[in-house]
């Protein structure tokens, strides 16, 4: 009987310090510190003129991310947030950009003042606030964590549109989605745009799931057309990019009534069923 301990303490006895040497072994996250963000100015001067110059330059300290076994020397990536004062980084149009290891960005005044216009989509030519974060992420599995916020009041400068407006001034929309189908010239007016601004128009319609649709500058004319930046029908159904002679533009899956907006200015389209 004896004989037959030996053996299994022995082993029980192995099992025990392997574990614990395991267990020794483990490598355990410690966290680090929130990033602290600083700015080489409290104002951010936007001016045409100057849109290549230097516009802010947004530093952050390094979280220095803890391991049971000393700092990490893994990259680290950051995430920088611009959003409007008071909607607190929720704002599904905020900017957002990732920064890879590196503790600095600088932007220009023209892009700094595009992102302002394009994304956040704020009116040029009047004051606005503004605040910006950074966020800093070690892999997939860690806890992000949060810099402190930075606010700025920022004036966009009006910038010539991505697409130039038709010199007529005016938009019709043509095509198998529309209830006028490809005939040319459309039924007026109710395949004219209503122009809302200086590069804005909009018409709300009932379109034919699934077909095509072109927008005119000129009723009756085929000399000039706009239509999706890509190729035909690759574009997405609810809204996307647009250019002078692009491809054709493909309706949503489903069949309805829907408000469909042009803006020059950013040079997209946007449709919303009703």
């Amino acid at each position: 009987m004896k004989n037959i301990l030996k053996p299994i303490l022995f082993l029980l006895v192995a099992v025990l310090l392997f574990s614990c040497e395991k267990d020794e072994n483990q490598v355990v996250f410690d966290g680090g510190t929130a990033p602290k963000l600083t700015a080489s100015a409290t104002t951010i001067p936007l001016s045409f003129a100057n849109k290549d110059l230097p516009a802010l330059t947004l530093n952050w300290t390094n979280p220095d991310y803890k391991f049971n076994t000393g700092v990490s020397s893994q990259n680290v990536s950051y995430l920088i947030e611009v959003d409007t004062v008071g909607a607190n980084f929720t704002n599904p149009k905020k900017q957002s950009f990732t920064v890879a290891s590196d503790l600095s960005r600088t932007f220009t005044q023209g892009e700094f003042n595009d992102f302002l216009l394009n994304q956040l989509q704020l009116k040029a030519s009047m004051p606005h606030n503004i605040e910006v974060r950074v966020t800093s992420r070690l892999g997939a599995n860690t806890v992000p964590l949060v810099s402190n916020k930075l606010a700025f009041t920022v004036t966009p400068f009006a910038i010539p549109p991505k697409v130039a407006v038709p010199a007529s001034g005016k938009l019709f929309l043509v095509g198998g989605a529309s209830p006028g189908g490809w005939n040319n010239p459309v039924p007026e007016p109710s395949q004219e745009f209503a122009r809302i601004d200086a590069t804005t128009f909009r018409i709300t319609l009932s379109l034919t799931a699934n077909e095509s649709y072109l927008f005119l500058p000129v009723n009756g004319s085929w000399s000039a057309k706009f239509g999706f930046a890509g190729a035909n029908n690759a574009n997405n159904v609810n809204g996307d990019d647009f250019r002078a002679e692009g491809g054709d533009m493909k309706a949503p899956a489903t069949s309805g009534n829907y408000r469909i907006e042009v803006d020059f200015q950013r040079g997209k389209f946007t449709l919303t069923k009703l």
